[in-house]
């Protein structure tokens, strides 16, 4: 009877696809950190907007005098916006630092022979849109507290 050793066709076989499944978790695993990432997007989306619904409602219906104290709405709006953006900033942050981690890992395991880690890990549309939605988040802000740029 034929033993297994690490030479033999059968132990090669499942090394290699033991590799493979180890690999494809990495690419798992990175997608799941975006839809993480989509889901704080989401609810920074939704706290942005609203909070600058709110402040652009009340401002106008104190313009127009329907209202006399529209202030403390518009602080509310402005706390909202507040609240996304810090949200964002705090999803991005621990988004990148999960990544760097798990380039790392990657990395190691690759150079340890244990995955062949061939597929690459693409620039994420889903972090570039967090960072676009940061920037349109900041200039809503700086409008309504000073009441200048493309929102006010």
């Amino acid at each position: 009877m034929e033993s297994v050793t690490s030479k033999s066709a059968s132990d090669q076989i499942s090394v290699e696809l033991s590799s493979r499944r180890t690999g494809m978790s990495f690419q798992r695993t990175r997608m799941s950190a975006d839809r993480t990432l989509m889901s704080v997007i989401r609810t920074s989306l939704s706290l942005i907007s609203f909070g600058f619904t709110i402040f652009q409602v009340f401002g106008k219906l104190r313009d127009q005098n329907i209202i006399t104290h529209g202030a403390p709405a518009k602080n509310f709006g402005l706390t909202l916006v507040a609240l996304g953006i810090l949200m964002l900033i705090g999803g991005l942050i621990y988004h990148l630092q999960f990544m760097v981690q798990l380039r790392e890992e990657r990395k190691a395991m690759a150079s340890d022979g244990l995955i062949h880690a061939e597929s690459s890990f693409p620039v994420s549309l889903t972090l570039m849109t967090a960072v676009i939605l940061l920037l349109v988040g900041v200039a809503a802000i700086v409008s309504m507290v000073f009441d200048i740029g493309p929102f006010g």
